[in-house]
């Protein structure tokens, strides 16, 4: 127990600052009086009191934290916060279980946006803030959060930065310091966010519903707050805006920070991940609205072209937004936006899934495996944006997606042995792993997951977390051999 001490004094350090948070939801509810005022001292009090314990007993033993302990410590506040997260709605909400809120908030946390909860639109203002906060906070990561704040409390946070980020921002610093790269990110992460609430209020939404769908779809978590999502506004103008901003929050955040640094758009240029997205996406929005428009889902195209664009677009970011019920539409339109959101957005964004540069190496990996057919004894280095892949790399990306298959494969199969049906199971398995929200079937975005038993209901909370930390910082920490000496 003495070894993990220090993870443990962290873990504490971060309630009791995450206790804070819930200071927003504590305005919100005051000023709008909303009738849950009393509900946020009390999970303030839970959550402060309960991280103040876990450092008072272990601050005492001192030592940097190593690279084992950075994974375990972000496993540990991946599953730990969302305990917390779940003490507003349990006081607000008695007849919800433990197992539902924790889903609610685990979705919001690894920015899924699926949930459990019906009656949105009667929830108070401050309730659906705090579903709308998780989702933003996640976005990032509150371990970036913290690692820009930590170096105060004399916390190192390199190795937490590395097991956390996606993709090749673990061997990139924008700035020398990693303080001042979390700073940075956040610094436009708060910039763009506060254009999307711009953007909404311009489009006709109040201040509350702007921020609340701002948060969703910054941090690509597609909670709202009407059942309707947002179809519940019919208006174009409110999705073409949410489009755009969700299209943003999919490519890596990094470029936008070497944009806005240089003030230069030739960036996204040079970002060849960027591309391919763009291109595939908004290249499927066009081929889907005509497909559906030719087998006569909807009778003029550019009404085929408004609703394919919004959905597919959220789907294929993993915001999980919806303006109609997709799961109606042919299945071809549909499990081709599930495959979107296994694969386009890129790394260092705010979604999941495989991510766009693990989908180029693995691609360009094919074709150098086709043509060695052809000519063996040639030398046909994987590229890059012009740049050379190591092969250690290349098999790195391999394995990464036998491994992500593999889960799918596999939590499917679970999940069907509980009873679920075959394409509930293998689109909810690829909602939750990809962190896209809404599946087809019994948990299609007319629906929600509350349908769910409690096994099953588990079952994709495991699922959400194992997305957001990219399989291996989760599974990693789970093998025996991690916990040898």
């Amino acid at each position: 127990m003495r070894k993990l001490a220090p993870v443990v004094s962290t873990l504490g350090l971060m309630l009791m600052l995450f206790s804070f948070t819930m200071l927003v939801p504590l305005a919100v509810a005051w000023l709008s009086d909303d009738g849950a005022l009393l509900i946020y001292d009390k999970s303030i009090a839970i959550t402060f009191a309960s991280g103040l314990l876990l450092w008072l007993a272990t601050r005492q033993v001192k030592r940097e934290l190593a690279v084992r302990d950075g994974y375990l410590l972000v496993t540990l506040v991946w599953v730990v916060l969302p305990a917390f997260a779940t003490l507003p709605l349990l006081i607000h909400l008695p007849n919800l279980s433990f197992t539902d809120a924790y889903f609610e908030t685990m979705s919001g946390l690894t920015t899924t946006g699926a949930t459990v909860l019906v009656g949105l639109d009667n929830l108070p203002k401050s309730i659906n803030l705090w579903r709308h906060l998780l989702v933003w906070m996640g976005g990032m990561g509150i371990i970036v959060l913290a690692v820009a704040i930590f170096p105060l409390l004399g916390v190192g946070g390199m190795q937490l930065f590395k097991a956390e980020t996606p993709g090749p921002m673990k061997d990139t610093k924008l700035t020398p310091r990693i303080t001042e790269t979390a700073k940075n990110l956040y610094l436009v992460y708060v910039a763009i966010t506060a254009a999307c609430i711009g953007a909404l209020m311009w489009a006709g939404l109040d201040w509350f519903e702007a921020t609340c769908h701002a948060f969703a779809a910054m941090g690509l978590g597609g909670f709202s707050t009407h059942d309707a999502s947002v179809g519940y506004f019919n208006s174009p103008l409110v999705e073409y805006v949410l489009i755009i901003f969700m299209l943003i929050a999919g490519m890596n955040f990094a470029t936008h920070y070497l944009a806005w640094h240089g003030k230069s758009l030739r960036v996204y240029l040079n970002d060849i991940e960027a591309k391919v997205f763009l291109l595939l996406v908004l290249g499927s929005c066009m081929g889907i609205a005509w497909y559906l428009w030719f087998m006569g889902v909807y009778a003029d195209f550019w009404v085929s072209l408004r609703h394919v664009s919004f959905n597919l677009v959220s789907m294929a970011t993993d915001c999980g937004f919806a303006s109609t019920d997709f799961n109606v539409w042919p299945q071809f339109a549909t499990f081709w936006m599930l495959y979107l959101s296994c694969v386009s957005v890129s790394s260092g964004s705010t979604g999941g899934g495989i991510k766009m540069v693990r989908t180029i190496v693995t691609f360009n990996q094919a074709l150098r495996e086709m043509s060695k057919q052809i000519h063996p004894a040639a030398v046909l280095p994987v590229r890059l944006g012009g740049q050379v892949v190591e092969n250690r790399i290349v098999f790195a990306v391999q394995t990464f997606v036998l491994v992500y298959c593999t889960s799918v494969l596999f939590l499917t199969l679970v999940l069907m042995a509980s009873g679920l049906d075959l394409i509930s199971s293998i689109s909810g398995v690829i909602a939750c792993i990809n962190n896209a929200g809404p599946g087809l079937n019994v948990v299609g975005p007319a629906a929600n997951y509350s349908p769910l038993t409690d096994f099953q209901t588990w079952v994709l909370s495991f699922t959400m977390l194992l997305g957001r930390l990219e399989l291996f910082t989760l599974l990693v920490v789970l093998t025996p051999a991690f916990w040898r000496k």
